[in-house]
């Protein structure tokens, strides 16, 4: 998003994202760009941007994955003992960010945060390749380790554990779904005077408003 030449026009500058036309349900929109940036040319479209709070009021960002949305919300899956799960058992909020470059577009969403059920973290858990289910067990997600040696030989121990079984889900890593609240659309336009909605919850549905740029 750094400054363009004088008359830049954008590569794209859709004029597509009109209040009048947006859907009801921000959801709705969310699955149509979102199937535009999975069949664009990107390496990993499902990469967002999440950020927490944690107990002392300090906000950290990181990139994840999404792993699936619908009306229960956006999920993602991780260590809880990690310092995002950490900062959501002391502050069950957070925000996630979709910057989708090719396509000129971004998406805002902030919400509540809760656990997925066991039930559902144990059939994702299960999909995983061996590998990383193991790396799952071997890893004390963003605490200190003495080296990489360290690391690997903790790996060797949760494989010679599970060598004649099936590898489970620890109980310290599973699901969250984001449940949102907020929901903002970003169309990139000409001279930065982009394209911004946004949905808020109210009652049973969503209030839209136009910000500007």
């Amino acid at each position: 998003m750094s400054d363009a030449p004088s008359g830049w026009q954008g590569r794209l500058d859709r004029r597509d994202l009109v209040k009048a036309n947006a859907p009801a349900d921000p959801l709705a929109l969310f699955a149509d760009w979102y199937a535009s940036a999975q069949h664009a040319d990107m390496i990993e479209p499902t990469a967002m941007t999440l950020a927490t709070v944690d107990a002392s009021g300090r906000p950290s960002a990181r990139i994840v994955l999404l792993k699936g949305v619908d009306a229960q919300g956006f999920r993602f899956y991780t260590n809880y003992r990690s310092r995002k799960g950490e900062a959501l058992a002391a502050n069950p909020h957070a925000a996630l960010v979709f910057w989708w470059e090719s396509l000129e577009r971004q998406v805002r969403v902030e919400g509540s945060v809760h656990p997925l059920a066991a039930e559902v973290s144990d059939a994702y858990f299960a999909r995983r390749s061996r590998g990383s289910r193991i790396g799952a067990h071997a890893s004390p997600q963003s605490h200190v380790i003495a080296d990489r040696e360290a690391l690997e030989q903790r790996v060797e121990e949760a494989e010679a554990r599970f060598a004649a079984q099936d590898v489970e889900r620890p109980a310290h890593w599973g699901g969250y779904a984001l449940v949102p609240d907020m929901i903002e659309f970003w169309q990139a336009r000409r001279s930065r005077l982009h394209d911004r909605l946004r949905y808020q919850r109210s009652g049973d549905g969503w209030q839209i408003d136009r910000l500007a740029p």
